[in-house]
């Protein structure tokens, strides 16, 4: 790599500024050498050695309005927001005309979420700006923060109108294309953007997106191989080009892409994730089951990790594996209702009916309502004996479900077994009403109640 002239002098400056730092000598530096200086350290995240640079300059350089600016950077950094105010405040008295005034003004009205007033002062600061399209972003970003995404989207197309390599304006942009489900608009855009720079790996790849959103997948493909043309280490373009080909059922090429970003980068638990996945679709259990160990070894707090084990063991009828894997996921996502149901599941195939019933409860209680899971849990209550509990739960279920014959028959049969027979004769018959066919309910879950002869004359008038 070859660096310019700016990158050497700017090399010396740093080397020069942390020498002095590790002696008593104080040099000299002129201004801009500072700002190159703390803007480095902002940069890298470096708050300390940014301080120090910003107090060594205001000595050396106590009326430059630049570095007083770094000043409030870092005074909103650490939430030292009237300090901040106040010395903009100051500033503008000297330089009202300086735009970077009107911008950190923003950017505390921003902190304290008042947005409306941050884009009034960001529309003033368009009127001193020789390049308008950074704050034409910062517009778009406070829109977003207010949920106006229309509004968002034409600050952010504007500023790509002004410059049209800003990526971070690129993906905003879509972001609000997608947000709004203007899929087609996004399409249109993007190569109308792509005729004028074929060679943007970022316009390729977003273009790939929108037609996988649109299920065009042959052309999803298409867009994500220029990406990869464009830039052949390209880690999204590669995860995505396979979730494609997933799509396409071309499981062995979806495998092949998501093993390059692999040997690009470091392992990630998304790819080795969709690598076991795709092995478990081509049958290949033994790599399948490999690569979603690799994944829990890669992020162990993963529970879309731990959850591919559970399926993959449920799947092959391993319960006991499959019900220590599920407990693991449980343990990082304890407030997923799909998971509770799957432990439930799992438990009832072991016969684990106790913890199979609190497993199907949570899953309620978690705002899962779906009709078998609030059967499940019924039909277990009714095999512990558990009829007034079984009774409780089903006229819960009722609310969601009138008139379902399932959940009537079930009511019947528990009635008739708590010894209420008038409610119980009429779920009966409320059931046979609804649809007879289903009265092989009650004579699996209650086969004394079907015996009974009162219960075999109601049912022989339906």
């Amino acid at each position: 790599m070859e660096y310019s002239q700016y990158d050497e002098d700017n090399n010396l400056s740093l080397s020069k500024f942390e020498s002095m730092l590790k002696t008593n000598r104080v040099l000299f530096f002129d201004s801009e050498e500072f700002e190159n200086i703390i803007h480095h350290y902002f940069e890298i995240g470096k708050m300390a050695l940014a301080k120090k640079a910003i107090k060594l300059s205001l000595e050396q350089h106590p009326t430059s309005i630049s570095l007083k600016l770094f000043q409030v950077e870092v005074y909103v950094f650490e939430n030292k927001l009237n300090m901040a105010d106040q010395l903009l405040n100051r500033l503008y008295d000297i330089e009202p005309t300086n735009e970077e005034i009107y911008i950190q003004k923003a950017n505390i009205f921003s902190k304290k979420d008042k947005h409306e007033k941050a884009i009034n002062i960001l529309q003033q600061a368009l009127e001193f700006s020789e390049d308008n399209a950074d704050i034409f972003s910062l517009i778009g970003m406070e829109y977003l923060f207010l949920d106006k995404f229309e509004d968002a989207k034409f600050y952010f197309l504007k500023c790509l109108e002004a410059d049209y390599e800003d990526y971070s304006a690129l993906y905003n942009v879509m972001y609000c294309f997608e947000f709004l489900e203007q899929n087609n608009e996004a399409i249109e855009y993007l190569n109308t953007y792509i005729d004028k720079n074929p060679y943007c790996e970022v316009a390729w790849h977003q273009l790939g997106k929108q037609y996988y959103n649109t299920k065009d997948y042959n052309k999803a493909i298409a867009a994500f191989d220029f990406a990869i043309i464009s830039d052949d280490i390209f880690i999204g373009a590669y995860l995505e080009k396979g979730k494609t080909l997933e799509k396409l059922k071309q499981f062995d090429e979806a495998i092949e892409n998501y093993k390059i970003t692999l040997a690009i980068d470091d392992p990630t638990s998304f790819a080795l994730l969709r690598i076991g996945r795709c092995y478990e679709k081509l049958n290949q259990n033994d790599l399948a089951v490999k690569y979603y160990y690799k994944t829990v070894e890669e992020d162990p707090l993963l529970d879309k990790g731990w959850i591919a084990i559970t399926n993959f063991y449920n799947k092959n009828k391993d319960y006991q594996k499959a019900l220590y894997y599920i407990n693991k996921a449980i343990n990082i996502d304890s407030e997923n209702g799909i998971y509770w149901k799957l432990y439930g599941q799992i438990n009832q195939r072991l016969h684990f009916l106790e913890e199979a019933e609190r497993g199907y409860k949570k899953t309620l209680e978690l705002g899962n309502y779906e009709l078998n899971t609030w059967l499940a849990r019924a039909d277990i209550l009714i095999t512990l004996g558990e009829y007034e509990a079984a009774i409780f739960s089903l006229i819960q279920t009722t609310e969601s479900y009138p008139d379902n014959a399932e959940v009537e028959y079930r009511l019947a049969g528990s009635y008739f077994k708590t010894n209420q027979s008038v409610k119980g004769r009429f779920h009966l018959e409320n059931a046979l009403h609804i649809d007879k066919d289903y009265i092989f309910i009650i004579e699996e879950l209650f086969p004394t109640v079907f015996k009974r002869k009162s219960v075999k004359e109601i049912a022989a008038k339906f």
